[in-house]
């Protein structure tokens, strides 16, 4: 420390010896009478007092050390221009001398040292407050399943001092919004999907019979897709288990080379002796054989082997289709041939032969074959009934009925021969629930009733067939649909239906009408599990255990909506889902201060919420929620821990978006519209996604794998997809449109950490030209922290148009700017940093030429006179000379974001803390959220009664 600076302090600090100190008074308040208001007085409130705010700072209230305690962010921002040496300005017509500058410095130091040790700790005021758009819609997505997104239509959160959304400061509930928010609510509403067991919500509403068929069809169709079979891929596994040894892993089992690659290891148990064990010299497997044993006998040649592979596979199938069985179909004069009976038992023959060998002559090798390879493992569509070998329908699952409804299952190949039990039952239940939500089997007779009616040759035509009607609500009973199947076999036996015929349609009344009994029980008994169902729903999402008066209410309402509302028991599940996501206890986090002065821990529900709306902007998973009730959550250990396994976790993105895109300013860059388009094609709407998408993922990864902070500013590697790739220049990805990879040689390019991403460069640029001061500006005002004030009004403007800007550069039109004495102050400070991109066009784009086709200059000469060209001179300029302002700026925006409030005099050792931590573990990005995690403010609340505000 200086001399001076020693000086000063041991004045500050020995006012209890000094003369004429009043009783009860502290060194810093008299040493502000005497120091610091003839100071302000003198120097400050001409420009910044009751007649006059320039800069919008008005220092006339700050009469006493208690109001710059009160206000410690506005003296925050006094302490930093008096320690640049900007206030009072140069051409203020009085200067302090250095001694009285620095005395006021050193007093604003010791005051709020004071302070922060007084309060250290202190968990501040902490508002309850409603949940923010982003908060509202991921905690929906976690809560239900399916990414409604319901408030995309929300006006815009606005943000604290901080520069965050999160907070009981901005978080405020209008009768406007309140109305929004209901909307929200029965929006996610008609999402819900009925179950036999409970209750699921569709990615798209699903009110309609349409809407719940899509939802429970695709899900059994992603389920096929998860289990697709590709026998190559079987082969080259079982190949590998054969060299095991020579590739290292001679312990591994034949399941365990199966699960590496992600495959069934009982259909490759299956494979297995088929492959190696003897067989006779003729025939589809005995060929196999003879393939698999000239695959490479040398493991090292991986590639060879998958061509190998691949010809095997396709050997099998050509093999297969050569023994398909020819099924004929079923007539009945006067019965449509698209009848249900028929179309049903034709359906039925081809599933049965899926795995059979039909032929004549020597079957065992061949059933054999047949029964390893069926002819296909799942039908997820078919052609019409009309044309069994017309291309597929478009109906998935469809029976292939022709004008009406029906599915049919058709997947016992995969089944039997692929699923462990864990999956049978997980398929079992998606077809129950398909049967169970949409009613199936009901509406595919009724359909029965009406196409036999109504479509020649109309077999339901004579009156004797008039009791059955599709319209009629009894038209599933058991009676009637006895009744109609006595007459329709009768009438099927005068018209000289053969036995297969009559066997086909009494299968058929059988089938369906076993069907329909089972939905019809499933309805009734589902009932309670649909309630209980409520009752988990509103635990997880309140975010705690229900009270027993609360779950006593929740099935109140329903009763009541079900007793006098009118409401069916799917409404009323809807209208109570949607009172749930209405409550206080959903829409707002909130932990009541209890009775005392004293600061008491939050509850363990609260801290959980606490910790995940920090973590992943959303709600408390399964396994966060079972440490709250287990009540070991405040330990350290176990609070630490849950955070680095929620780091590691998808749902980190939501503090890559909330933290890092308000942070850093491109949170709302997927709405940007300030580039023209007809000067800048490429700037298409997926570029622009991708732009937005590359700081996200690259905040994701250092968050997930604990990188250091210091690549924000300094890494060599980036994020890109396809477009992006291409827009910067690099080698576009082996991968398709949507896939992203890791570049880590970015530099050559130009690129690496943030300062050079497209999406940054981009939003600060306002469309025909570059902007140094706002590219300056967003890296020493959002990476440094540093506070600066608005422009005056009288500010000239610079051109709009970089290829109409005459014979003058852009910096020399700066540095002309600079001449003007009331911009000079402020600009010095960032334009030469926005310098530094001049070699980037207005999207991004490297360049070497400014688009009027002068040569770019990306020199600079830094604030503190240092010298620098380019990104390379601008990154040696912030690595030596703004590191530690970059890291203390990181600490306070993510403490201040944690806590979901502006900061503190007493959040400074805490952030001392962050900052030791940072230097003791390599600037790991886990130790700054750990440090959080396991602080006094984000462990406590403060008392209902504490005096401080």
């Amino acid at each position: 420390m200086p001399p001076r600076s020693t000086a000063v302090l041991l004045v500050l600090f020995s006012g209890s010896l000094a003369a004429g100190a009043e009783p009860g008074e502290s060194p810093l308040e008299r040493r502000f009478e005497e120091v610091v208001r003839p100071f302000l007085e003198a120097h400050c409130l001409a420009c910044h007092g009751v007649k006059k705010q320039e800069g919008k700072l008005d220092l006339s209230a700050q009469t006493t050390s208690a109001a710059v305690v009160k206000n410690h962010r506005l003296w925050e921002t006094v302490l930093e221009r008096l320690d640049a040496e900007e206030m009072p300005p140069e051409d203020a017509p009085r200067q302090p001398s250095p001694r009285d500058r620095q005395a006021v410095i050193e007093w604003v130091r010791a005051l709020r040292a004071r302070e922060a040790r007084r309060n250290a700790g202190d968990p501040g005021p902490v508002l309850a407050r409603r949940l923010s758009s982003a908060e509202f819609d991921d905690t929906i997505r976690d809560l239900t399943g399916a990414d409604i997104r319901p408030t995309r239509e929300f006006p815009v959160d606005p943000a604290n001092e901080a520069g965050f959304d999160n907070s009981g400061e901005s978080l405020a509930m209008s009768p406007a919004l309140l109305t929004k928010y209901l909307a929200a609510a029965r929006r996610v509403a008609d999402h819900l999907v009925l179950t036999p067991n409970g209750f699921a919500f569709a990615p798209e509403p699903a009110v309609s019979e349409t809407d719940r068929d899509k939802y429970c069809v695709q899900r059994i169709i992603d389920f096929y897709r998860r289990h697709r079979i590709d026998h190559a891929d079987y082969f080259l596994a079982a190949w590998r288990f054969q060299h095991r040894e020579a590739l290292g892993k001679p312990a591994a089992a034949l399941g365990d080379m199966a699960r590496a690659s992600g495959l069934s290891a009982k259909y490759l148990a299956t494979l297995w002796p088929i492959l190696t064990e003897a067989r006779t010299e003729v025939g589809p497997l005995a060929d196999l054989q003879a393939l698999w044993q000239k695959l490479p006998a040398d493991p090292s040649r991986q590639d060879e082997a998958r061509r190998d592979c691949e010809r095997m596979r396709d050997f099998a199938v050509q093999a297969r289709k050569s023994f398909e069985s020819r099924i004929d179909k079923v007539s009945v004069r006067g019965i449509s041939a698209g009848s249900q009976p028929f179309v049903l038992w034709r359906n039925r023959k081809l599933a049965e032969q899926r795995m059979r060998y039909s032929g004549t002559g020597p079957t065992r090798d061949l059933e054999e074959f047949c029964r390893v390879f069926p002819d296909t493992f799942f039908v997820a569509d078919r052609p019409p009934y009309f044309q069994p070998k017309g291309e597929p329908s478009g109906r998935l699952l469809t029976a292939g009925f022709h004008l009406m409804q029906g599915y049919f299952r058709d997947d016992a190949p995969l089944y039997e021969l692929v699923l462990d039990e864990a999956d049978r039952r997980a398929l079992d239940a998606l077809w129950r629930e398909l049967n169970f939500a949409t009613q199936a089997p009901i509406r595919q007779y009724k359909d029965f009733i009406f196409f036999e009616r109504a479509e020649p040759p109309r077999f339901l035509q004579e009156p004797a067939f008039d009791f059955a009607r599709s319209e009629d609500k009894d038209a599933t009973s058991d009676a009637k649909r006895g009744r109609l199947a006595e007459l329709y076999l009768a009438k099927a036996r005068n018209n000289g239906a053969n036995e297969e015929a009559l066997q086909a349609i009494e299968t058929y009344f059988a089938t369906i009408g076993t069907e329909i009994r089972l939905v019809e029980q499933s309805h009734r008994d589902a009932g309670p599990s649909h309630l209980k169902a409520l009752e988990t729903f509103a635990e997880r999402a309140y975010r705690r255990p229900l009270a027993a008066s609360e779950r006593q209410g929740l099935i109140a309402f329903y009763r009541a909506s079900r007793d006098e509302g009118g409401l069916s028991h799917e409404d009323a599940i809807r209208d109570s889902v949607a009172g749930i996501l209405m409550s206080p206890h959903f829409c707002y986090r909130v932990d009541p201060a209890e009775p005392g002065e004293a600061a008491r821990p939050l509850s363990e529900y609260a801290l959980a919420s606490r910790l995940s709306y920090f973590l992943w902007s959303s709600m408390p998973d399964e396994e966060l929620r079972a440490h709250a009730a287990a009540g070991d959550l405040h330990r350290p250990d176990v609070l630490a821990g849950q955070a680095r396994r929620m780091l590691r976790d998808a749902r980190v993105r939501g503090l890559a978006l909330e933290f890092g895109g308000n942070w850093l300013g491109f949170r709302r860059f997927e709405e940007h519209n300030g580039v023209d388009r007809a000067r800048f094609p490429s700037f298409t709407n997926e570029l622009r996604q991708a732009m937005f998408e590359e700081p996200v993922r690259f905040l994701v990864d250092l968050a997930s794998r604990d990188r250091s902070v210091l690549d924000l500013l300094d890494a060599d590697h980036t994020f890109v997809n396809p477009i992006l790739a291409k827009h910067y220049g690099m080698p576009v990805p082996e991968s398709g449109p949507d896939e992203w990879a890791r570049v880590d040689d970015a530099r050559r390019f130009g690129r690496g950490g943030l300062p050079p991403m497209a999406v940054f460069l981009t939003a600060n640029s306002p469309g025909l030209r570059t902007s140094p001061v706002k590219r300056g500006y967003w890296v020493v005002r959002r990476a440094l922290g540093e506070t600066i004030p608005a422009p005056p009004p009288e500010v000239p403007e610079l051109p709009g148009d970089e290829a109409k800007s005459g014979d003058l550069t852009l910096p020399q039109l700066l540095a002309r700017h600079r001449e003007n004495k009331s911009c000079a102050g402020c600009h010095q400070r960032f334009d030469a940093v926005g310098l530094a991109f001049e070699g980037y066009g207005p999207i991004g784009e490297r360049r070497d030429r400014d688009l009027g086709g002068r040569p770019v200059d990306a020199r600079a000469t830094f604030p503190d006179g240092s010298q620098g060209e380019g990104l390379d001179g601008l990154r040696r300029y912030l690595a030596e000379h703004r590191r530690e302002e970059f890291l203390d700026n990181l600490c306070r925006k993510l403490l201040a974001y944690a806590l979901g409030r502006g900061l503190l005099l007493s959040d400074e050792t805490t952030l001392q803390a962050m900052r030791d931590r940072l230097k003791a573990d390599g600037h790991r990005f886990g130790g700054l959220v750990e440090t959080i995690v396991t602080s006094p403010q984000f462990l406590n609340k403060r008392g209902k009664d504490d005096p401080r505000e």
